[in-house]
């Protein structure tokens, strides 16, 4: 009997104790602390905006072309019997030296007999001045009256005398001329860039002896960006003026000799009078004087068709602000830090720019002002008035502003030295 009591009641004396021991645990459970953290903040370097001036350099690129270049042409006939040392590729002439000869014997004949035909008809000019002389003697011996006609005076043989004589001087000026250009001399002080013909060979008028370009100074096309244009100094000519000694904005230009660079002087001289139709750009020309002398700095000389860079100096802007070209974002956006150190997008139109900086007016409405922060670090989708953690100009701490809600040890942070600056 009691073992059947014990088999009933002690499983529910069993269950009543185990529902009385959780009860007593969730009672008596210890609550759990919370935890607050603090905000993660990214860390970005600023600087802090001021005013400065801007020397505009405006980069372009071209060839070194001749300033006259010309095609040694004969004008007479004959076999060339002489060619000139320099008168070989790369060589220097100076002006009226003779390159190359084309032999003169045929001409030389020609004007002796051109100077016996001209003696013939002086000769004969002579009689038959004195033919109408006499003519005219006669009719006054015969005792006629009036005035004698144009063909008892001897008018007409007297008239075609003079005309053989005309003709006999025009005759001998040609033959000396055709003699004096069997002589190829040079029109100016140049350079050989081809020689085409050499001793023994038989040329004709139009025949191509060489080509030849002048050496006193070499020019250089340059397109000139749309940006710069208007801070570059450049040699405007107007109808009606004179274009000798105009000089614009001055040019230094580089060259690669033998894997080092190699810089020369030079300066923009006119801008050409219509638009390139390939780029739709305005081109300028610089020039370079003296390009083959030998100079002090050691450059070696200029090669026509060698490619050089330019670098056209212009005017320098004032009142600017120079932005890395790295903190502005595409679309001409940049990102400001405020005082509170939050961000803040802002679009901003440059003026101008290079590979490296870009150049912002100070004075433009609405614009930035000197004292603002520019974000350097790059982010990736920035949300204006997130928080940031600002290392500006190398000091991560700014008077007046905390630059976290805790620093390591959950205090609050000091606030630090600097200038400050509104947003």
């Amino acid at each position: 009997m009691v073992a059947r009591i014990l088999r009933y009641v002690l499983p529910l004396l069993i269950l009543g104790g185990c529902w009385e021991a959780a009860l007593w645990f969730i009672r008596n459970q210890e609550v759990p602390k919370l935890m607050e953290m603090p905000p993660q903040l990214v860390r970005v370097d600023g600087t802090v905006l001021k005013k400065t001036v801007f020397p505009v350099i405006a980069k372009s690129q071209g060839a070194v072309q001749p300033r006259t270049r010309s095609n040694l042409l004969p004008e007479v006939s004959g076999m060339i019997v002489e060619v000139s040392a320099n008168f070989r590729p790369g060589g220097f002439f100076e002006k009226d030296e003779v390159l190359v000869k084309i032999d003169p014997v045929d001409y030389a004949t020609a004007v002796v007999v051109s100077e016996a035909a001209l003696a013939q008809s002086k000769a004969a000019l002579v009689e038959e001045d004195a033919r109408a002389e006499q003519a005219l003697e006669n009719w006054k011996a015969l005792g006629r009256d009036g005035k004698p006609g144009a063909l008892a005076l001897r008018e007409p043989q007297l008239a075609k005398a003079r005309a053989d004589v005309a003709a006999s001087e025009a005759q001998l000026t040609k033959a000396r001329r055709d003699l004096d250009r069997t002589t190829i001399r040079a029109p100016y002080a140049g350079q050989v860039l081809e020689q085409a013909v050499d001793v023994g060979q038989f040329v004709t008028p139009g025949t191509q002896l060489g080509t030849v370009f002048a050496v006193d100074y070499v020019e250089v096309r340059l397109p000139l960006p749309e940006r710069e244009m208007a801070f570059l100094d450049l040699p405007q000519h107007f109808r009606g003026e004179s274009e000798t000694q105009a000089k614009g904005a001055a040019v230094k230009l580089l060259a690669m000799e033998g894997g080092h660079p190699i810089l020369w002087d030079a300066r923009l001289t006119r801008v050409e009078g219509a638009i390139d139709m390939d780029t739709r750009q305005t081109v300028a020309v610089a020039q370079v004087d003296d390009p083959f002398g030998r100079h002090k700095e050691g450059q070696p000389p200029l090669k026509i068709g060698q490619f050089v860079e330019a670098q056209i100096l212009g005017r320098s802007l004032e009142n600017v602000f120079v932005l890395p070209r790295s903190a502005v974002r595409a679309g001409n956006e940049i990102i400001l830090i405020t005082k509170d150190d939050r961000l803040k997008r802002k679009h901003v139109e440059p003026l101008t720019g290079d590979e490296k900086y870009v150049v912002i007016a100070a004075d433009a409405e609405g614009g930035l002002h000197e004292g603002d922060v520019l974000c350097l670090t790059p982010i990736p989708f920035p949300a204006d008035g997130a928080r940031v953690l600002p290392t500006i100009d190398g000091q991560s701490e700014r008077p007046g502003v905390a630059t976290g809600p805790h620093s390591k040890d959950g205090a609050a942070r000091p606030a630090a030295k600097g200038a400050g600056r509104e947003s």
